[in-house]
């Protein structure tokens, strides 16, 4: 297979580039953030470009952008509580995730307007999803502006898993089996990937004669 010269992505659009760069990096985990605001309202948003960062200190990152009128309301509360929830998404969330995408203002809760149940962290001040099958309870840890674009990183530090009893485990080991998560990945647009065949392909090890 031949490529074409390489697309200069300097000379695109930020529209062109965010449709290159969706279309690509696929599938990509999907950040379900739940944070309360000042207010005591619960705000719930689904963001794609999120990916764990580390395991040791456990760290996630979630990039969130700007409304023209200032940070969306994920970001001003997790600014304002230092702390913020990661729901997974499964195949049986998925039209709530997409309901919880609305664009709305700061006192519309999100929870309500999906149709989910929220319920209190243990360990950060943030709701979670109650019925999805893993939640992260992330404390912030720090914050990155990555541009002109007008989009922050977030680093959440993960200090709690919450994992539902019917998701089976590797034994011997913390390892989720895929199967039983059935996690949902963002593609481009309106499309995600749902779980399909998994391959295990074991690394190849050095050989000890070499």
């Amino acid at each position: 297979m031949a490529l074409a010269a390489p697309i200069v992505t300097d000379q695109l659009s930020g529209r062109e580039r965010y449709e290159l760069l969706t279309s690509l990096v696929v599938p990509r985990p999907i950040g379900w953030i739940s944070t309360r605001g000042t207010d005591g309202v619960s705000n719930l948003a689904p963001y794609s470009f999120f990916a764990a960062l580390s395991a040791s200190p456990m760290l996630v990152g979630v990039s969130i952008g700007h409304r023209r009128s200032g940070p969306k309301d994920s970001l001003a509360n997790i600014r304002a509580r230092g702390a913020f929830c990661v729901n997974v998404v499964d195949v049986g969330h998925l039209e709530a995730m997409n309901a919880s995408s609305i664009d709305s203002g700061p006192d519309h809760d999100e929870f309500e307007y999906a149709g989910l149940s929220a319920a209190d962290s243990d360990l950060v001040d943030a709701p979670f999803v109650a019925s999805v099958p893993a939640v992260l309870h992330c404390l912030l840890h720090r914050e990155v502006d990555i541009g002109a674009d007008a989009n922050t990183l977030i680093v959440g530090r993960v200090v709690g898993v919450s994992l539902a009893e019917s998701l089976r485990r590797v034994e011997g080991t913390r390892y989720v089996q895929t199967e039983s998560l059935q996690p949902v990945g963002r593609l481009w647009g309106p499309a995600y990937a749902l779980p399909g065949e998994i391959r295990a392909i074991p690394r190849p090890r050095p050989d000890p004669a070499d």
